[in-house]
């Protein structure tokens, strides 16, 4: 006589192929409740249905088979919670690039692109509250965050409070690793903690003005790159980005402005 359920009831049941079920018992995630040594069916318990529902939820997550196994042979609901919340942050922060990529391929492949805006403009040295740190590419975003709230709250109150804005080494843009600065242009910069005074040297730039989410402002980045080449105006310097309006004034992305201004040399009056 035989006990529990046969694969095929069991796969009706939890709604996984027969094919799958043989997989994970391979795998070491699911084993059947029981094996007949005569014909080396597989039987299973009814109690093992939540549990082959939610190996099929986590591999559908493509969560790796060594942390399933981690997850399940975890008792303890809060490091499973962890665990998971883990995995879904990596496949969010993986969405994220993917967004970006699908956003500048539309912007890259779209046809009759009208010609980009740009500005030659002398910008006068001046002193504003900075922070300065070296970063690496793929911690900037998170450390500008930082660095913007602590200037903020450095900032408060003071007089000239104009759009904030960000000077970027090409180092960490060819190497993933270099300076940035974060600054707020104020009459009287202060210094506390990370945030001190600092003088911005004169500078001629080539500005244009991207527009929307900074999904693809790489887009916009390699167009004015390429107005520069273009033009043989280029000179060795940190790119400058002025934040008009951005996610800190406005949720709406459809209202961002963010200045991107190339160092060059100007060739003319202007």
């Amino acid at each position: 006589m035989r006990s529990g359920l046969t694969i095929g009831e069991f796969a009706q049941l939890t709604r996984l192929s027969v094919r799958t079920l043989r997989r994970y018992h391979e795998a070491g995630l699911l084993a059947p409740a029981s094996v007949d040594d005569a014909t080396g069916y597989r039987y299973y318990a009814r109690e093992q249905i939540p549990n082959a529902q939610v190996i099929h939820r986590l591999r559908e997550l493509d969560v790796p088979l060594a942390e399933v196994k981690h997850i399940l042979a975890t008792s303890d609901p809060r490091t499973r919670a962890d665990l998971i919340a883990g995995h879904l942050q990596r496949l969010e922060d993986r969405l994220d690039r993917t967004r970006a990529a699908v956003t500048s391929l539309r912007q890259l492949l779209k046809p009759d692109v009208e010609e980009l805006a740009v500005e030659l403009r002398s910008v006068p040295a001046r002193t504003v509250a900075a922070i300065e740190a070296t970063v690496d590419l793929d911690d900037v975003l998170e450390w500008y965050d930082a660095a913007m709230s602590e200037l903020d709250a450095a900032v408060a109150g003071r007089e000239g409070f104009a759009p904030p804005g960000g000077l970027y080494d090409n180092e960490l843009f060819t190497a993933g690793r270099g300076t940035a600065l974060v600054y707020r242009p104020v009459s009287d910069a202060p210094a506390v903690g990370r945030v001190v005074p600092h003088t911005l040297p004169a500078t001629d730039l080539a500005v244009t003005v991207h527009v929307g989410e900074h999904d693809d402002i790489d887009v916009t980045y390699g167009r004015l790159g390429n107005w520069v080449v273009a033009h043989a105006l280029a000179v060795a310097g940190p790119v400058h980005e002025t934040y008009l309006c951005g996610p800190r004034d406005d949720p709406d992305p459809r209202s961002w402005r963010t200045e991107i201004g190339w160092p060059v040399f100007r060739v003319s009056p202007a």
